[in-house]
């Protein structure tokens, strides 16, 4: 009886079809191949340009299976850059990101639904000290080999963020009530 059991077992795992797991990348910021860049409204004339220099994350793809796609992001806010000292001095004080108290941003995902374009991401940001879900429209670039035999894969993204939503009260003017972020990743497969 035993034996027939563990031939039945041998047999069952013969046919059994093995599932498929989403790879695991993590971000290439070290190769300068990933940014977190902003830009809104100044004073209805133009736009107000910058980025966040330090940042870090991870996030799993699987090209047959998209919608199991997830990521993960830690951005050092105090990082900002708008190209201009004296402004991002501001920036970091407690009237605009308030980098003392909140010196960290996060985006953790939950859903992806894919699309013909590539898909929409959902997820949790937590931006000064609130956490608020938003969508990001992502666009695959591509994935493939590398030339010193690693195996990489990038995405941009786009959303628009409202301040207000996350508490910050400081009033900058109509123009610059929306927030833009445009996000490039490409992640080395660990």
């Amino acid at each position: 009886m035993k034996a027939k059991f563990i031939k039945g077992c041998a047999m069952a795992s013969l046919f059994a079809v093995s599932p498929v797991f989403a790879a695991d990348y993590v971000i290439d910021t070290e190769g300068s191949h990933a940014s977190i860049e902003f830009k809104t409204g100044h004073l209805g004339t133009s736009w107000l340009k910058g980025r966040f220099n330090t940042f870090e994350g991870t996030f799993s793809y699987d090209s047959d299976n998209p919608a199991a796609a997830t990521v993960n992001v830690e951005i050092d806010v105090s990082s900002i850059d708008s190209n201009h000292a004296e402004r991002d001095k501001h920036l970091r004080g407690e009237k605009y990101l308030n980098t003392d108290d909140f010196g960290t941003a996060s985006f953790k995902s939950t859903s992806f639904t894919p699309n013909e374009n590539g898909g929409v991401m959902k997820g949790m940001l937590t931006l000064y000290g609130t956490t608020k879900e938003i969508s990001i429209d992502v666009v695959k670039v591509g994935e493939g080999m590398d030339p010193w035999g690693g195996y990489r894969a990038g995405f941009s993204g786009t959303t628009a963020i409202k301040p207000k939503d996350f508490g910050m009260t400081y009033n900058l003017g109509p123009a610059a009530e929306t927030v833009y972020l445009e996000l490039d990743i490409e992640g080395i497969r660990k």
